[in-house]
Protein backbone atom coordinates (compact mmCIF):
# COMPACT_ATOMS: atom_id res chain seq x y z
CA UNK A 1 0.00 0.00 0.00
CA UNK A 2 1.00 3.77 -0.11
CA UNK A 3 1.97 5.91 2.58
CA UNK A 4 -1.11 7.69 2.72
CA UNK A 5 -3.66 4.53 2.38
CA UNK A 6 -1.30 3.10 5.22
CA UNK A 7 -2.53 6.03 7.41
CA UNK A 8 -5.62 5.27 7.11
CA UNK A 9 -5.46 1.02 6.89
CA UNK A 10 -2.40 0.27 8.30
CA UNK A 11 -2.22 -1.45 11.72
CA UNK A 12 -5.50 -2.53 12.58
CA UNK A 13 -7.39 -5.33 10.40
CA UNK A 14 -10.77 -6.14 11.94
CA UNK A 15 -11.81 -9.53 11.55
CA UNK A 16 -15.25 -10.35 11.10
CA UNK A 17 -17.51 -8.36 13.72
CA UNK A 18 -14.58 -6.97 15.36
CA UNK A 19 -14.99 -2.99 15.18
CA UNK A 20 -13.83 -1.21 12.12
CA UNK A 21 -12.24 1.22 14.68
CA UNK A 22 -8.90 0.16 16.20
CA UNK A 23 -10.29 -0.41 19.92
CA UNK A 24 -8.61 0.85 23.04
CA UNK A 25 -7.51 -1.95 25.10
CA UNK A 26 -7.51 -0.42 28.41
CA UNK A 27 -6.72 -3.30 30.47
CA UNK A 28 -3.56 -4.09 32.35
CA UNK A 29 -3.86 -7.93 31.84
CA UNK A 30 -5.04 -10.61 29.63
CA UNK A 31 -6.52 -14.04 30.72
CA UNK A 32 -4.91 -17.55 29.79
CA UNK A 33 -6.77 -20.86 30.53
CA UNK A 34 -3.23 -22.34 32.39
CA UNK A 35 -0.29 -21.77 33.29
CA UNK A 36 1.87 -23.18 30.97
CA UNK A 37 -0.18 -20.77 28.61
CA UNK A 38 1.27 -17.99 30.36
CA UNK A 39 4.39 -19.26 31.42
CA UNK A 40 5.32 -19.21 27.24
CA UNK A 41 4.52 -16.23 27.00
CA UNK A 42 7.34 -15.21 30.09
CA UNK A 43 9.93 -17.28 28.09
CA UNK A 44 9.39 -15.50 24.58
CA UNK A 45 8.11 -18.83 23.05
CA UNK A 46 4.82 -17.90 22.21
CA UNK A 47 3.52 -14.53 20.87
CA UNK A 48 0.91 -12.53 23.15
CA UNK A 49 -0.27 -10.29 25.63
CA UNK A 50 -0.08 -10.74 29.29
CA UNK A 51 0.68 -7.49 30.62
CA UNK A 52 0.65 -3.95 29.17
CA UNK A 53 3.51 -2.36 30.47
CA UNK A 54 5.40 -5.24 27.47
CA UNK A 55 2.08 -5.53 25.07
CA UNK A 56 -0.71 -4.18 24.37
CA UNK A 57 -3.25 -4.85 21.26
CA UNK A 58 -4.16 -1.27 20.89
CA UNK A 59 -0.34 0.00 20.77
CA UNK A 60 0.93 -2.91 18.75
CA UNK A 61 -1.41 -2.08 15.86
CA UNK A 62 -0.44 1.89 15.83
CA UNK A 63 3.07 0.09 16.29
CA UNK A 64 2.35 -1.76 13.29
CA UNK A 65 1.02 1.02 11.31
CA UNK A 66 4.21 3.15 11.64
CA UNK A 67 6.53 0.46 10.82
CA UNK A 68 4.62 0.19 7.61
CA UNK A 69 4.60 3.94 6.86
CA UNK A 70 8.81 3.87 7.88
CA UNK A 71 9.38 0.42 5.59
CA UNK A 72 10.56 -1.42 8.80
CA UNK A 73 10.37 -4.93 10.13
CA UNK A 74 9.17 -3.96 13.60
CA UNK A 75 8.51 -0.84 15.90
CA UNK A 76 7.69 -0.28 19.32
CA UNK A 77 5.87 2.51 21.02
CA UNK A 78 7.17 4.71 24.17
CA UNK A 79 6.09 7.26 26.20
CA UNK A 80 7.59 9.97 24.79
CA UNK A 81 9.76 11.26 21.79
CA UNK A 82 12.58 11.15 24.84
CA UNK A 83 12.24 7.96 25.96
CA UNK A 84 12.52 6.78 22.21
CA UNK A 85 15.85 8.06 21.86
CA UNK A 86 16.75 6.80 25.19
CA UNK A 87 15.86 3.45 24.26
CA UNK A 88 17.12 3.53 20.96
CA UNK A 89 20.63 3.93 21.95
CA UNK A 90 20.70 1.91 25.60
CA UNK A 91 19.38 -1.19 23.55
CA UNK A 92 22.67 -1.18 22.38
CA UNK A 93 24.66 0.39 24.63
CA UNK A 94 26.17 -0.23 28.24
CA UNK A 95 28.35 1.11 30.45
CA UNK A 96 32.03 1.60 29.44
CA UNK A 97 30.60 2.18 25.63
CA UNK A 98 30.60 5.24 23.21
CA UNK A 99 27.91 6.32 20.44
CA UNK A 100 28.66 9.91 18.49
CA UNK A 101 25.82 12.25 17.72
CA UNK A 102 25.20 15.01 15.65
CA UNK A 103 25.53 18.06 16.99
CA UNK A 104 22.99 19.74 15.27
CA UNK A 105 20.13 17.69 17.84
CA UNK A 106 16.77 18.85 19.57
CA UNK A 107 18.47 20.24 23.24
CA UNK A 108 16.38 18.06 25.15
CA UNK A 109 18.59 14.76 23.20
CA UNK A 110 21.40 16.70 23.62
CA UNK A 111 21.09 16.95 27.59
CA UNK A 112 20.01 13.35 27.67
CA UNK A 113 23.15 11.99 25.70
CA UNK A 114 25.81 14.40 27.01
CA UNK A 115 24.84 14.49 30.82
CA UNK A 116 21.57 11.66 31.87
CA UNK A 117 23.23 9.06 29.91
CA UNK A 118 27.32 10.06 30.88
CA UNK A 119 26.16 9.31 34.66
CA UNK A 120 25.18 5.51 33.36
CA UNK A 121 28.82 5.27 31.85
CA UNK A 122 27.85 5.80 28.67
CA UNK A 123 29.99 8.85 26.98
CA UNK A 124 28.81 10.78 23.44
CA UNK A 125 31.13 12.79 21.56
CA UNK A 126 29.22 15.12 19.33
CA UNK A 127 30.28 15.87 15.85
CA UNK A 128 29.69 18.93 13.36
CA UNK A 129 27.71 16.84 10.59
CA UNK A 130 28.86 19.66 8.31
CA UNK A 131 33.09 18.29 9.12
CA UNK A 132 34.86 16.23 6.32
CA UNK A 133 34.39 12.63 6.45
CA UNK A 134 38.51 12.15 7.71
CA UNK A 135 37.48 14.69 10.82
CA UNK A 136 34.26 12.48 11.84
CA UNK A 137 36.43 9.38 11.12
CA UNK A 138 38.32 10.58 14.39
CA UNK A 139 35.47 10.37 16.58
CA UNK A 140 35.31 6.29 16.02
CA UNK A 141 36.57 4.16 18.65
CA UNK A 142 36.62 0.59 19.08
CA UNK A 143 33.55 1.12 22.14
CA UNK A 144 31.59 3.16 19.53
CA UNK A 145 28.18 1.44 19.26
CA UNK A 146 25.89 4.01 17.20
CA UNK A 147 25.76 7.15 15.38
CA UNK A 148 22.57 9.68 15.80
CA UNK A 149 21.14 12.02 13.54
CA UNK A 150 18.09 14.08 13.30
CA UNK A 151 16.62 14.45 9.66
CA UNK A 152 15.57 17.94 10.00
CA UNK A 153 17.23 19.42 13.08
CA UNK A 154 15.17 20.69 15.73
CA UNK A 155 15.04 23.86 15.57
CA UNK A 156 17.87 24.74 13.70
CA UNK A 157 15.84 22.98 10.25
CA UNK A 158 19.77 21.75 9.34
CA UNK A 159 18.67 18.68 6.69
CA UNK A 160 21.09 15.60 7.98
CA UNK A 161 22.77 14.01 4.93
CA UNK A 162 21.45 10.32 5.64
CA UNK A 163 23.19 8.68 3.34
CA UNK A 164 26.67 9.85 3.62
CA UNK A 165 25.79 9.07 7.82
CA UNK A 166 25.23 5.62 7.04
CA UNK A 167 28.11 5.17 5.07
CA UNK A 168 30.35 6.37 7.35
CA UNK A 169 28.63 3.95 10.67
CA UNK A 170 29.00 1.08 8.57
CA UNK A 171 32.24 1.59 7.33
CA UNK A 172 33.18 1.47 11.25
CA UNK A 173 30.37 -1.62 12.18
CA UNK A 174 27.79 0.26 13.79
CA UNK A 175 24.33 0.98 12.97
CA UNK A 176 22.75 5.19 12.18
CA UNK A 177 19.88 5.83 14.26
CA UNK A 178 17.83 8.56 12.66
CA UNK A 179 15.11 10.96 14.53
CA UNK A 180 12.77 11.49 11.62
CA UNK A 181 10.05 13.71 14.16
CA UNK A 182 9.97 16.58 11.79
CA UNK A 183 10.10 14.80 8.35
CA UNK A 184 7.93 11.60 9.46
CA UNK A 185 7.43 8.68 6.84
CA UNK A 186 5.42 11.27 4.50
CA UNK A 187 8.16 13.00 3.49
CA UNK A 188 11.38 11.11 4.12
CA UNK A 189 12.07 7.42 4.94
CA UNK A 190 15.57 6.93 6.46
CA UNK A 191 15.60 3.51 5.75
CA UNK A 192 15.70 3.76 1.93
CA UNK A 193 19.20 5.89 2.59
CA UNK A 194 20.75 3.75 4.54
CA UNK A 195 20.13 4.66 7.99
CA UNK A 196 19.19 1.30 10.29
CA UNK A 197 16.87 2.44 13.30
CA UNK A 198 14.32 5.41 13.04
CA UNK A 199 13.03 6.83 16.04
CA UNK A 200 9.87 9.56 16.34
CA UNK A 201 8.33 12.00 19.16
CA UNK A 202 4.93 10.49 17.97
CA UNK A 203 3.72 13.68 20.57
CA UNK A 204 4.61 16.33 17.05
CA UNK A 205 3.04 15.55 13.57
CA UNK A 206 2.20 11.70 13.73
CA UNK A 207 -0.60 12.90 16.64
CA UNK A 208 -0.69 16.50 15.17
CA UNK A 209 -3.11 18.04 17.93
CA UNK A 210 -1.28 18.10 21.04
CA UNK A 211 -3.26 15.84 22.72
CA UNK A 212 -1.00 13.03 23.31
CA UNK A 213 2.41 12.75 24.19
CA UNK A 214 4.38 9.88 22.85
CA UNK A 215 7.18 7.86 20.63
CA UNK A 216 8.17 5.07 18.45
CA UNK A 217 11.11 2.94 17.87
CA UNK A 218 11.53 1.02 14.32
CA UNK A 219 13.83 -0.84 12.92
CA UNK A 220 15.04 -1.52 9.87
CA UNK A 221 15.92 -5.09 10.13
CA UNK A 222 18.78 -4.87 8.11
CA UNK A 223 21.42 -4.59 10.41
CA UNK A 224 23.97 -7.45 10.88
CA UNK A 225 23.86 -7.74 14.90
CA UNK A 226 25.59 -11.20 14.22
CA UNK A 227 28.48 -10.15 12.07
CA UNK A 228 29.55 -7.24 14.79
CA UNK A 229 28.80 -9.80 17.64
CA UNK A 230 31.48 -8.87 19.87
CA UNK A 231 30.19 -5.36 19.86
CA UNK A 232 26.53 -5.88 20.84
CA UNK A 233 26.99 -8.72 23.50
CA UNK A 234 23.20 -7.71 24.84
CA UNK A 235 21.82 -9.06 21.22
CA UNK A 236 24.54 -11.80 20.33
CA UNK A 237 25.09 -13.32 23.44
CA UNK A 238 22.63 -15.58 26.22
CA UNK A 239 20.68 -13.28 28.32
CA UNK A 240 19.93 -15.00 31.12
CA UNK A 241 16.99 -13.05 32.33
CA UNK A 242 15.46 -15.32 29.63
CA UNK A 243 16.83 -18.77 30.33
CA UNK A 244 20.03 -17.95 27.82
CA UNK A 245 17.86 -17.61 24.74
CA UNK A 246 20.48 -15.12 22.42
CA UNK A 247 17.65 -12.43 20.55
CA UNK A 248 19.86 -12.22 16.91
CA UNK A 249 19.59 -15.92 17.14
CA UNK A 250 16.19 -16.80 18.15
CA UNK A 251 14.69 -13.56 16.60
CA UNK A 252 16.56 -12.97 13.48
CA UNK A 253 15.46 -9.26 11.97
CA UNK A 254 13.23 -8.26 15.11
CA UNK A 255 15.93 -8.96 17.26
CA UNK A 256 16.17 -5.49 18.16
CA UNK A 257 13.10 -4.50 18.80
CA UNK A 258 12.34 -7.88 20.71
CA UNK A 259 15.19 -6.84 23.24
CA UNK A 260 13.61 -3.29 23.45
CA UNK A 261 10.10 -4.72 24.53
CA UNK A 262 11.18 -7.79 26.51
CA UNK A 263 13.99 -6.04 28.33
CA UNK A 264 14.41 -2.47 28.56
CA UNK A 265 10.22 -1.78 28.86
CA UNK A 266 9.76 -5.02 30.98
CA UNK A 267 12.88 -3.25 33.32
CA UNK A 268 12.05 0.52 32.74
CA UNK A 269 8.38 0.67 31.58
CA UNK A 270 7.61 3.72 29.78
CA UNK A 271 5.34 2.48 27.83
CA UNK A 272 2.73 5.05 25.93
CA UNK A 273 -1.01 4.24 27.15
CA UNK A 274 -3.79 2.76 25.12
CA UNK A 275 -5.81 5.56 25.35
CA UNK A 276 -2.63 7.60 23.81
CA UNK A 277 -1.90 4.82 21.08
CA UNK A 278 -5.56 5.41 19.86
CA UNK A 279 -4.98 9.51 20.20
CA UNK A 280 -2.39 8.87 17.81
CA UNK A 281 -3.61 6.53 15.16
CA UNK A 282 -6.33 9.14 14.84
CA UNK A 283 -3.51 11.85 13.97
CA UNK A 284 -1.75 9.38 11.55
CA UNK A 285 -4.89 8.68 9.39
CA UNK A 286 -4.73 12.42 8.21
CA UNK A 287 -0.85 12.65 8.30
CA UNK A 288 -0.55 12.37 5.11
CA UNK A 289 -2.53 15.38 4.41
CA UNK A 290 -1.85 17.28 7.07
CA UNK A 291 2.04 17.76 6.15
CA UNK A 292 0.83 18.77 2.55
CA UNK A 293 -0.85 21.55 4.06
CA UNK A 294 1.96 22.80 6.83
CA UNK A 295 4.53 22.48 3.74
CA UNK A 296 3.02 24.70 1.86
CA UNK A 297 2.30 27.05 4.36
CA UNK A 298 5.68 27.14 5.86
CA UNK A 299 7.05 27.50 2.48
CA UNK A 300 4.34 31.08 1.85
CA UNK A 301 5.82 32.10 5.14
CA UNK A 302 9.42 31.77 4.53
CA UNK A 303 8.69 33.41 1.50
CA UNK A 304 7.73 36.47 3.45
CA UNK A 305 10.06 36.45 5.86
CA UNK A 306 13.39 36.73 3.61
CA UNK A 307 11.79 39.29 2.01
CA UNK A 308 11.39 41.10 5.13
CA UNK A 309 14.13 44.37 5.54
CA UNK A 310 12.76 43.40 9.72
CA UNK A 311 14.32 40.06 9.28
CA UNK A 312 18.10 38.90 9.68
CA UNK A 313 18.22 35.68 8.66
CA UNK A 314 16.18 32.46 7.68
CA UNK A 315 16.93 28.99 7.71
CA UNK A 316 14.29 27.11 5.80
CA UNK A 317 15.48 23.93 3.35
CA UNK A 318 12.38 24.99 0.83
CA UNK A 319 13.96 28.69 0.06
CA UNK A 320 16.14 28.38 -2.97
CA UNK A 321 19.38 29.94 -1.05
CA UNK A 322 18.90 28.38 2.07
CA UNK A 323 22.14 25.99 2.56
CA UNK A 324 20.31 22.87 3.15
CA UNK A 325 18.50 23.40 0.26
CA UNK A 326 19.93 20.88 -2.75
CA UNK A 327 19.87 18.04 0.55
CA UNK A 328 16.73 19.27 0.88
CA UNK A 329 15.79 18.06 -3.38
CA UNK A 330 17.25 14.97 -2.38
CA UNK A 331 15.61 13.41 0.72
CA UNK A 332 12.51 15.70 1.12
CA UNK A 333 11.61 16.22 -2.78
CA UNK A 334 7.63 16.73 -1.79
CA UNK A 335 8.92 19.18 1.54
CA UNK A 336 10.27 19.03 4.61
CA UNK A 337 8.00 20.47 7.49
CA UNK A 338 6.13 23.15 8.68
CA UNK A 339 9.14 24.40 11.05
CA UNK A 340 10.94 27.89 10.54
CA UNK A 341 13.72 28.98 12.54
CA UNK A 342 14.75 32.56 11.73
CA UNK A 343 16.29 35.91 13.69
CA UNK A 344 15.40 39.71 13.99
CA UNK A 345 17.42 42.09 13.39
CA UNK A 346 18.85 44.22 16.79
CA UNK A 347 19.05 42.77 19.66
CA UNK A 348 18.10 38.94 21.14
CA UNK A 349 15.21 40.61 23.36
CA UNK A 350 13.45 41.32 20.03
CA UNK A 351 12.38 38.20 19.29
CA UNK A 352 10.95 38.23 23.11
CA UNK A 353 9.30 41.49 21.78
CA UNK A 354 7.76 39.96 18.65
CA UNK A 355 6.52 37.19 19.98
CA UNK A 356 4.70 38.96 22.79
CA UNK A 357 3.10 41.08 19.89
CA UNK A 358 1.33 37.50 18.18
CA UNK A 359 -2.33 37.52 19.03
CA UNK A 360 -3.05 34.12 17.04
CA UNK A 361 0.22 32.68 17.01
CA UNK A 362 0.84 30.94 20.52
CA UNK A 363 3.92 30.52 22.68
CA UNK A 364 4.34 27.03 23.47
CA UNK A 365 6.46 24.51 24.50
CA UNK A 366 5.19 22.46 21.75
CA UNK A 367 6.04 22.55 18.36
CA UNK A 368 5.08 20.36 14.61
CA UNK A 369 0.85 20.74 15.57
CA UNK A 370 -2.28 22.07 13.46
CA UNK A 371 -2.01 25.31 15.34
CA UNK A 372 0.92 27.97 14.70
CA UNK A 373 2.91 28.22 17.39
CA UNK A 374 6.31 30.06 18.28
CA UNK A 375 9.42 29.81 20.60
CA UNK A 376 12.52 31.46 21.09
CA UNK A 377 14.53 28.14 22.11
CA UNK A 378 17.69 30.10 24.06
CA UNK A 379 14.82 31.22 26.56
CA UNK A 380 12.91 28.45 26.42
CA UNK A 381 13.83 24.91 25.44
CA UNK A 382 17.73 24.65 25.41
CA UNK A 383 17.81 26.99 28.45
CA UNK A 384 20.11 24.97 29.95
CA UNK A 385 22.78 25.22 27.18
CA UNK A 386 24.87 28.48 27.25
CA UNK A 387 25.44 30.57 24.24
CA UNK A 388 28.41 28.91 23.31
CA UNK A 389 26.67 25.27 23.07
CA UNK A 390 23.85 26.80 21.65
CA UNK A 391 25.97 27.77 18.97
CA UNK A 392 27.77 24.57 18.67
CA UNK A 393 24.15 22.54 18.68
CA UNK A 394 23.32 24.80 15.58
CA UNK A 395 21.37 27.02 17.88
CA UNK A 396 21.81 30.94 16.77
CA UNK A 397 20.71 32.74 20.45
CA UNK A 398 18.32 35.03 18.25
CA UNK A 399 16.23 32.02 16.76
CA UNK A 400 12.80 31.93 16.82
CA UNK A 401 11.03 28.47 16.27
CA UNK A 402 7.91 29.38 14.14
CA UNK A 403 5.93 26.17 13.55
CA UNK A 404 3.46 27.11 10.81
CA UNK A 405 0.10 25.38 11.45
CA UNK A 406 -2.31 24.25 9.00
CA UNK A 407 -4.73 27.43 9.84
CA UNK A 408 -4.87 29.81 6.41
CA UNK A 409 -1.72 31.47 5.33
CA UNK A 410 -3.49 34.58 5.18
CA UNK A 411 -4.31 34.56 8.81
CA UNK A 412 -1.00 33.41 9.55
CA UNK A 413 0.88 35.89 7.58
CA UNK A 414 -1.26 38.56 8.86
CA UNK A 415 -1.00 38.06 12.25
CA UNK A 416 2.96 38.12 11.58
CA UNK A 417 3.33 41.07 10.07
CA UNK A 418 1.30 43.03 12.61
CA UNK A 419 3.50 41.76 15.51
CA UNK A 420 6.25 42.80 13.36
CA UNK A 421 4.83 46.54 12.93
CA UNK A 422 3.91 46.89 16.33
CA UNK A 423 7.63 46.50 17.71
Amino acid sequence: MKPSTICVQGGWQPKKGEPRVLPIYQSTTFKYDNSEQMARLFDLEDEGYFYTRLQNPTNDAVASKIAALEGGVAAMLTSSGQAASFYAVFNICEAGDHFISSNTIYGGTYNLFGVTMKKLGIECTFVDPEASDEEIAKAFRPNTKCFFGETISNPGGHVFDIERFAKLAHAHGVPLIVDNTFATPINCRPFEWGADIVTHSTTKYMDGHATAVGGCIVDSGRFDWMAHAEKYPGLCTPDESYHGLTYAERFGEKAYITKATAQLMRDLGSIQSPENAFLLNLGLETLHLRMRQHCANAQRVAEYLVHDERVAWVSYAGLPGDKYHDLARKYLPQGGCGVIAFGLKGSRDEAIRFMDHLKMICIVTHVADARTCVLHPASHTHRQLSDEQLREAGVAPDLIRLSVGIEDVDDILADIRQALDAM
